[in-house]
């Protein structure tokens, strides 16, 4: 209870109180902190209060808040984001999101490192709200991982299983290796390589990911490799697909 002074009466004889230094330094709306149970819509009340905040997810109704952002991370996290540029580039209704919020259901509102998806006029599984969030599950969501990886690989792996996630790709900074999951009857299954290690999407024909290249900076092979699939029959069937549809 916050304690008060007394500054005057009112005419009824009551006592009049006036708040303490304490009260008026108080944050008028509670912070949001690590660990909260909340519900979505108390979770983004709080989180637009606290612009200084740049990441924070709600997972099963909980906080979770990641440390800051080091190079291991930041580094895998720019070539990928370059990687899916290139297939946007190529690849006319599908959109490209960047640590953007996605509404998945009441408990869950994540924040993934990167987000492939179809333009909703062009047949995709999610939207964007009024305000700018992505509502429904997108057809890719990628996680760099390093302090993260039994979260993103257990809870973060069950809860876009759950709401219907086609495909979500780990990459594990750490161990450098490239986890595929592909959703297949309700469960999810580890993407295998090619013969010449390339994984290539189901739901994005076309996007041809090669681990080896990834993980030793070596920009012009992985662009080599994503080349080789936009170039490919799948991709250029994939493009009359989506144009038959806006």
């Amino acid at each position: 209870m916050a304690v008060t002074t007394p500054e005057r009466t009112d005419r009824l004889g009551k006592a009049a109180w006036t708040p303490t230094r304490a009260d008026k330094t108080r944050p008028a709306n509670p912070l949001l902190q690590a660990g909260d149970h909340l519900s979505r819509a108390e979770f983004e009340r709080r989180y637009a209060a606290m612009p200084g905040v740049k990441k924070a997810e709600l997972i099963e109704g909980i906080v979770y808040m990641p440390s800051p952002v080091y190079i291991h991370h930041g580094e895998p996290h720019a070539n990928v984001m370059g990687w899916l540029f290139g297939y946007k580039l190529a690849t006319p209704g599908v959109r490209l999101a960047d640590n953007t919020s996605v509404r998945l259901d009441f408990d869950n509102e994540v924040q993934p490192d990167a987000i492939l998806f179809r333009d909703a006029g062009h047949g995709g599984q999610c939207r964007v709200s009024v305000e700018g969030f992505i509502v429904g599950s997108p057809e890719l969501v990628i996680e760099v991982a390093s302090s993260t990886v039994s979260f993103d690989m257990n809870t973060k792996l069950r809860v876009y299983r759950r709401n219907g996630v086609p495909e979500y790709l780990v990459l594990l900074a750490q161990e450098e290796r490239a986890v595929w999951h592909v959703l297949t009857e309700g469960e999810y299954r580890v993407m295998e390589p090619d013969e010449q290690g390339t994984l290539r999407s189901q739901v994005f024909p076309g996007l041809w990911l090669h681990p080896e290249h990834f993980w030793a900076g070596n920009l012009p092979g992985l662009m080599t490799v994503l080349h080789a699939g936009l170039a490919s029959p799948e991709h250029a069937a994939f493009v009359a697909e989506l144009a038959a549809t806006s």
